[in-house]
């Protein structure tokens, strides 16, 4: 059945693609609604999961109940997703994300729009992922040498609802060249975002009602950068659904079309699962003729501290129970890391928070750059100093006993340790381009004996010490790192001018728990003062 399912999707997908379903939209002046539910980020969380403070969060089998109501009350819903459908939790990583595949399956998802994360798996391993998948993933943007796309990838799909049609265009950050994965992303070529779009949003409106833009893109402030640049210079698209920057949003973005004159919205639903982003689009004629949208919480908790010190936790809104056919598809897979990753590896006496190490100096950050020092130099590889990007520390560690898992968690990249040797010249390049890094994933975070400051105002970086003295351009440095910077990843490119390298074979995650061992098991928080952003 599965495999007839798979046949027909793709000779419908096929159909579309090649121009066949173009006929007429929908009849002038009727009014139609279109729910939407999004999600975005998602990065391998299929079970409930712990997000300070509390546990039991999000999870795919929750979300499918939840899909379940909003569909039951509604007689027109898609569900999407934009993008980093990979790389998070052990349940995930260890099995290719197979898991949660499974579980966005189950609940129906009509899409997928690629996000820089589904090129950390090989490229086998990815259409593993693809063939697996009974939605379509979406890019129109990235392609092969000779212009064509990524195999199995579909650069939109025509939704036929029977009264109306969507159009969904898929996009991915043109950035990811600087974020994905160096020996992955070889080969294809990042076309620019608002260029491709403006080519295939007119013949688009030809064929359907509206045109959602499905993006991985990332809100940030200058409107010129990320999906902002979509809604304002794409004329034509009706919604922008986001992704990459993890953004929680109270209300849509709203930008005027430099074109129309309009105002485009654009939403974004946090990350991991723990929201479903709810539109409902109003429409005729062809334009949006009113927008409901609201986050809604997937079991998300906080918590209250009583007068007696005493812990309450309440959830955000109301409990959504589990879809217990879905819960039971998942649990083999969350059952076998368990008796792999549930070992104590030491107590952590207060909460190593990771929310601004992409901004500033974090414990997490020093502590997790000090074991890739500490590990190279168990291995005499004669290490100067460690050297890591924010972006690579995914979660925080809680206070009390830290289980394998947890490190698992914090360091879900299969990156393993690598010393680089640069020379001095190119050291200097590496911290001048601290400054273009704040608030993103290329944010350092350094090992003892590093020291400098980031001007953000004026762009540039001072006071750069390493173990005491400053950058000697005649002199040779040898930095730990993960394999991903290793190969010029976050736009660190200065990694390819490398005199040597080594890799270690040993993946991060490993030798941090290691280090923990070594320190006696128990860990405090403490920041270190290596650097300073102001």
């Amino acid at each position: 059945m599965k495999n007839l399912f798979k046949v027909l999707m793709l000779i419908s997908l096929v159909a579309v693609f090649m121009g066949c379903a173009t006929s007429p939209i929908s009849m002038p002046d009727v009014e139609h609604n279109l729910v939407i539910l999004h999600t975005n980020d998602y990065h391998g969380h299929p079970s409930a999961f712990y997000d300070y403070p509390a546990g039991g969060q999000g999870g795919l089998p929750a979300q499918a109940t939840y899909v379940n109501a909003v569909r039951a009350a509604n007689p027109n819903v898609l569900v999407l997703s934009a993008g980093d459908l990979n790389t998070g939790r052990p349940e995930s990583n260890f099995f290719k994300a197979e898991p949660d595949i499974i579980g966005h399956n189950f609940i129906g998802y009509d899409a997928l729009a690629m996000g820089n994360h589904e090129f950390d798996p090989k490229y086998d391993e990815m259409q593993k992922q693809i063939a697996d998948s009974e939605f379509p993933w979406l890019c129109a943007n990235v392609v092969n040498a000779d212009g064509s796309y990524i195999e199995n990838v579909l650069p939109y799909i025509i939704k036929d609802f029977g009264d109306f049609k969507v159009a969904i265009l898929g996009l991915m950050d043109a950035g990811t060249t600087k974020t994905g994965n160096p020996v992955n992303i070889e080969g294809f070529i990042f076309r620019d975002e608002v260029e491709v779009a403006n080519e295939l949003v007119p013949m688009l409106k030809e064929q359907a009602d509206i045109v959602i833009a499905l993006v991985h893109m990332g809100l940030y402030p200058e409107v010129t950068e990320g999906s902002k640049a979509i809604a304002a210079q794409v004329p034509g698209v009706a919604l922008v659904i986001d992704g990459h920057t993890h953004t929680k949003l109270e209300e849509p973005v709203m930008i005027q079309n430099e074109v129309t004159g309009k105002d485009v919205a654009i939403v974004q639903a946090r990350h991991w699962g723990l929201y479903m982003g709810n539109a409902s689009l109003s429409f005729m004629n062809g334009e949006v003729t009113g927008l409901d949208w609201k986050l809604d919480p997937i079991n998300v908790q906080y918590r209250e501290t009583l007068d007696d010190g005493s812990r309450v936790y309440h959830y955000v809104g109301e409990e959504i129970k589990e879809d217990a056919a879905l819960a039971a598809l998942i649990q083999p897979y969350v059952d076998k890391v368990d008796a792999v990753l549930n070992e104590v590896i030491g107590t952590a006496t207060a909460l190593f928070l990771n929310d601004d190490t992409r901004k500033v100096e974090t414990a997490i950050g020093d502590i997790v750059a000090d074991s890739m020092l500490w590990y190279a130099n168990s291995m005499n590889l004669g290490a100067d100093f460690a050297f890591q990007n924010g972006g690579g520390i995914r979660t925080s560690i809680a206070d009390g006993d830290i289980m394998k898992r947890t490190i698992y968690e914090v360091l879900p990249f299969d990156n393993t340790i690598k010393t680089v040797t640069l020379k001095g010249t190119d050291v200097i390049a590496l911290f001048d381009y601290t400054p273009e890094t704040v608030t993103h994933g290329a944010m350092p975070q350094v090992s003892e004996g590093v020291s400098f400051v980031i001007d953000t105002a004026a762009g540039t970086v001072s006071d750069v010490l390493i173990n005491g003295s400053p950058i000697d351009p005649a002199k040779e440095y040898v930095i730990a790192t993960n394999s991903f910077l290793a190969a010029g990843g976050d736009g660190y490119k200065m990694f390819k001018n490398k005199v040597s390298e080594y890799d270690s074979s040993l993946m991060q995650r490993d030798a941090m728990i290691e280090y923990i061992v070594y320190l006696g098991g128990t860990i405090t928080p403490d920041v270190k003062g290596r650097f300073e952003v102001k």
